[in-house]
């Protein structure tokens, strides 16, 4: 593990032998994190600034599973993983140095990694992203495979909970999948760019145990102006 904090499983004790071995299961995109801190203030137009203190990480979904996986908790991460030094730094710290499982992740040949520039000044950030449509699952192991193949697995392994991303309008079977195994599903989602705002375009709902929009989207989502009143339209559903 990357922390000097010693391994501890906080479900000691409450495991069974017909329990999953996967605690949380996640799927998403990754993206290469480089972060810059100690800046003065906003970059200027036509300037160089320089950062007193800088980092990398694996990023975006990552950040999900390495939390989990440094709170004791067996996960598991479906990603695509692109072939070049981006993918390689980002699947060997979550492998090698979270012990995340990633036997459902793929590498996908040509494919340039996601990234994100991350600015801190002024105690908030500003953030830079590239990346292209997440490439092809693999059908078995470690497999490499074009890139027009969908990126979420067909058949999720069984898991205590896992956790789903929503978009409007679309589905994945594999959360159906999850749920009727008996995983708790928890679901965040992201900004709606229709701007239709519509509970019912997120099919998937139905099978969250949880649902964890930020204020704003709940707001948005359930047409109220505070977000207790949001939570409260929520809770219904």
């Amino acid at each position: 593990m990357s922390t000097d904090i010693p391994a501890i499983d906080p479900l000691d004790g409450l495991r069974a032998p017909q329990d999953p071995d996967c605690d949380v299961f996640l799927t998403g995109t990754v993206f290469l994190d480089i972060i810059f801190t100690g800046l003065d203030s906003a970059p200027v137009r036509g300037t160089e600034s320089w950062a007193r203190g800088m980092g990398s990480s694996p990023g975006g979904v990552a950040n999900m599973a390495t939390a989990l996986a440094r709170l004791g908790l067996h996960t598991s991460l479906a990603a695509a993983f692109g072939d070049d030094h981006y993918g390689e730094y980002c699947w060997d710290a979550l492998e090698q140095g979270e012990g995340i499982d990633l036997s459902m992740s793929h590498t996908v040949p040509g494919w340039h990694s996601p990234v994100t520039v991350s600015m801190a000044y002024e105690g908030e950030r500003t953030m830079v992203s590239h990346g292209h449509e997440a490439p092809g699952p693999e059908r078995t192991p470690g497999a490499v495979l074009p890139a027009e193949e969908s990126v979420f697995p067909r058949c999720p392994p069984r898991a205590r909970a896992a956790i789903a991303s929503l978009v409007p309008g679309r589905s994945e079977p594999w959360v159906a999948k999850a749920a009727g195994n008996g995983a708790r599903i928890f679901a965040d989602v992201g900004w709606d760019e229709t701007g239709r705002w519509d509970l019912d375009a997120l099919a998937d709902l139905e099978h969250c145990e949880a649902f964890l929009p930020n204020a704003e989207e709940a707001m948005r989502y359930t047409r109220t102006d505070c977000p207790r009143a949001a939570a409260h339209a929520l809770a219904e559903r």
